[in-house]
């Protein structure tokens, strides 16, 4: 069990900070709320320490032979500030300590994030700005905002996350450290696919497979957490698109391709993490087909998808003739489901995927039994086109995602 501050500050999002909260306890972790004062203009102490079970306050003569001020922060392995208002982050980057909370985030040794929530003005700023960037150089993480719906009728950047994105967050940092979601992806275009294809037989049937978009869905979370500009290409996949995500929604192989082949043109790194059909229906019934009757098939005929991988690794390679500067810089990853068999193990079949598609990183999933396919989380190898193996550890999936960054970071060329 994690013991975590909630820092909250007094904007109209911190409602979203009880919501963050819940999350946060019911994933198994201690979380001792700390909002400054204006903050409980907006939420009353008494929910959060109903939720929390544990005391609120935000004065540092409240409890003093505690001596809360030092010891909250001592005793974090998290301190976590969503919403972090403008002023809140002009207090914190310039070392005030004026209230429990900003007392509390100078004491502390362990990673701090903050969320931040403002009007979108307050946001651009210069002065936020410049606040935004001392904290990054002080060590901590400053998740860039959401853009959409503001207090008003305004939209633009400067909305909170939503909480299940900010806890999906907030457990890669406890599980990789501060380092995870670090802001190098700033300015890069990311284009992502994920889940799986469906090629239909008739109007109700389909052939497909078991990919639940999951790991792609982390790797975008945690893409744009570190500041990328990502588009995910995702297909069938139900779970809520994460913030800061721009998303095409595909059904079929074919439609997969249209879509990744038009986007991939302008992006700096390309990660195909979907299941894409090897194989669709030749002919596709117009009407259900019916057991039993006159209509109903002896078979059905396959004939193969185009290897939408194979055809962007080739239209790179043509780019990099021409001299083409996206695509000379471009960064290709691709992912392998996997399992053994009498020719040979996982990796085995892994390495000879790599050396075939000609990526650049090929990330290995052991799919024995299913182990993988929809669960919260699992476990990778990270293969590159030098010869390079690397065993993430085990963890939740947007903690692996952020090792898959890691490995793909360092292979992007300086911008220009």
């Amino acid at each position: 069990m994690s013991r975590i501050v909630l820092g909250v500050g007094g904007g109209v999002a911190a409602y979203k900070a009880a919501l963050l909260l819940r999350a946060l306890t019911e994933s198994g972790h201690d979380v001792r709320v700390v909002p400054t004062a204006a903050a409980l203009r907006f939420v009353g102490a008494a929910t959060f320490e109903a939720l929390s079970g544990n005391p609120v306050t935000t004065d540092v003569w409240d409890d003093v032979p505690e001596v809360a001020h030092v010891r909250i922060g001592q005793m974090a392995d998290l301190v976590l500030v969503a919403p972090a208002t403008a002023d809140l982050l002009s207090r914190a980057a310039t070392g005030r300590a004026d209230d429990l909370l900003t007392a509390t985030l100078l004491t502390a040794h362990a990673p701090v994030v903050f969320v931040p929530a403002m009007h979108t003005e307050m946001w651009l700023h210069p002065a936020t700005q410049d606040n935004v960037a001392t904290l990054r150089r002080h060590g901590a993480v400053v998740l860039p905002p959401a853009v959409g719906r503001l207090t008003g009728p305004d939209s633009g950047p400067g909305r909170l996350p939503e909480p299940a994105d900010v806890a999906a967050l907030a457990a890669v940092v406890l599980e990789r450290g501060a380092r995870a979601l670090a802001p190098d992806l700033a300015g890069r275009r990311v284009l992502i696919s994920a889940g799986g294809t469906r090629e239909p037989v008739d109007p109700v049937r389909f052939l497909g497979n078991r990919s639940s978009g999951r790991q792609g869905w982390a790797l975008a979370r945690v893409a744009a957490a570190r500041g990328a500009d990502v588009t995910l290409v995702a297909a069938n996949v139900e779970d809520p698109v994460p913030f800061g995500v721009r998303t095409l929604h595909v059904g079929t192989a074919e439609e997969l391709r249209t879509a990744v082949l038009t986007e991939a043109a302008t992006a700096d790194v390309v990660v195909m993490a979907a299941a894409v059909a090897d194989f669709r229906p030749a002919d596709v019934a117009a009407a259900k087909l019916k057991k039993g009757s006159a209509g109903e098939p002896g078979s059905i005929g396959l004939e193969r998808t185009t290897d939408v991988l194979a055809e962007i690794v080739a239209v790179r390679r043509a780019g990099r003739e021409q001299a083409d500067p996206v695509h000379t810089g471009q960064v290709l990853v691709g992912f392998a489901a996997e399992t053994g068999d009498a020719e040979g193990d996982v990796l085995t079949h892994a390495r000879a995927k790599l050396a075939r598609k000609g990526v650049d990183v090929l990330v290995v999933n052991d799919v024995s039994g299913g182990q993988v396919f929809g669960r919260g989380d699992t476990s990778v190898t990270v293969l590159d086109a030098e010869g390079g193996e690397a065993a993430l550890p085990p963890g939740r999936k947007d903690a692996v995602a952020a090792g898959i960054w890691d490995a793909v970071v360092p292979r992007l060329a300086a911008p220009s």
